[in-house]
C-alpha cells in the first residue's frame, strides 16, 4: 500500500535527485570553461615553435651567406693581386671580369645578409614576446585549474551528502521504482511525481482510462503514467471528482490497443487497393 509517507519521501527524493543531477552536470561542464584558454595557449605554442623554426632556418642561411661572401672576397682579392703580373690584354680582361663578378656577388651577399639580420632581429623580438606570453598564459591557466578543481571538490562533497540522504530515504522503497523515478526526473526537468485529478494526469494533462485512474486512487502500488511515465498519486479536484471522470472520452488501456489494431487493418486495406490498381 502506498502511504502519504511514501509520497512525501518521493517528493523529498525528487528535490535531492534533481539537485544532484544539476551538480553532476555542472561538474561535467566545468572543464569546457578551460577550453578557450587552453586553445589560445596551444595556438601560442604552435606559433612559438614555427617562429623558432623560421629563426633557425634564417640563421642557417645567414651562415651560408657569410661563407659565400668570404669566398667572393677571397676570389676578388686573389684576382686583384694577379693584376700586377698580367702580361697580355686578354689576361687583363679576364681578371677584370673575375674582379667585377666577385664584387657583384659580394654586394648581393651583403645585401642578402642585411635582410637576414633584420629578419632575425624581428623574429628574436617576436619569440621573446611569445615566450613571455606563453609563460603568463600557463600561469593563469594553472591558477584557474586550481580554482576549478576546488570548485569541483566542493560540488562533489555536496553530491556525496545528497547521496547519503538519498540512500536514507530509499531504504524501504522498491529499488526498481527508485531507478525508474531517477530516470524520469532526468528526462522530465526534475518532475517525477505528479497528481492525477479525476482521470487527468497533471504532468502531461492527458486523459487516462477510468480503470487506470481507479488503480491510482486505490494506491495499492506505485503507478506510472502511460504517457509521460511519471509516478501518479490521487488528488481530489476542486470542482469535484465527477467533473473529471468522463467515461465517454476515455476507456480501458486496452482501447488503445484496439485503436492500433483498427489502424493496422485500415493500412492493410489501403495496400490491397493499391495492389489491385497497379495490377489493372
Amino acid at each position: 500500500m502506498v502511504t502519504e509517507s511514501d509520497l512525501n519521501k518521493l517528493r523529498t527524493l525528487q528535490e535531492i535527485i534533481y539537485e544532484k543531477i544539476g551538480l553532476e552536470k555542472s561538474i561535467q561542464e566545468i572543464p569546457k570553461l578551460l577550453g578557450t584558454q587552453e586553445e589560445l595557449l596551444n595556438r601560442l605554442k604552435k606559433t612559438f615553435i614555427e617562429k623558432n623554426s623560421d629563426y633557425e632556418k634564417i640563421k642557417s642561411e645567414e651562415v651560408d651567406l657569410k661563407n659565400k661572401l668570404a669566398e667572393a672576397e677571397s676570389s676578388r682579392e686573389k684576382s686583384e693581386k694577379n693584376m700586377d703580373v698580367v702580361s697580355t690584354q686578354r689576361e687583363y680582361e679576364a681578371l677584370d671580369k673575375e674582379i667585377k663578378d666577385a664584387s657583384e656577388r659580394e654586394q648581393q651577399y651583403r645585401k642578402d645578409l642585411q635582410q637576414r639580420e633584420r629578419n632575425l632581429a624581428e623574429l628574436d623580438v617576436q619569440i621573446k614576446q611569445q615566450a613571455s606570453l606563453i609563460e603568463q598564459q600557463e600561469k593563469e591557466l594553472e591558477e584557474r585549474r586550481k580554482k576549478i578543481q576546488a570548485e569541483i571538490n566542493d560540488k562533489q562533497k555536496h553530491i556525496d551528502t545528497l547521496r547519503k540522504k538519498e540512500t536514507e530515504l530509499t531504504k524501504n522503497l522498491d529499488t526498481e521504482v527508485v531507478f525508474k523515478f531517477e530516470r524520469i526526473i532526468k528526462n522530465k526537468m526534475g518532475i517525477g511525481i505528479v497528481a492525477i485529478k479525476g482521470n487527468v494526469c497533471m504532468g502531461c494533462h492527458m486523459i487516462l482510462p477510468v480503470q487506470f485512474a481507479n488503480e491510482v486512487r486505490t494506491g495499492e502500488e506505485f503507478v506510472f503514467c502511460p504517457y509521460c511515465s511519471r509516478i501518479l498519486y490521487f488528488e481530489e479536484s476542486a470542482e469535484g471528482e465527477e467533473d473529471y471522470f468522463n467515461t465517454e472520452d476515455t476507456g480501458a488501456l486496452s482501447d488503445l490497443d484496439e485503436m492500433e489494431e483498427d489502424e493496422e487493418e485500415d493500412d492493410e486495406e489501403e495496400e490491397e487497393i493499391i495492389n489491385i490498381d497497379s495490377e489493372e
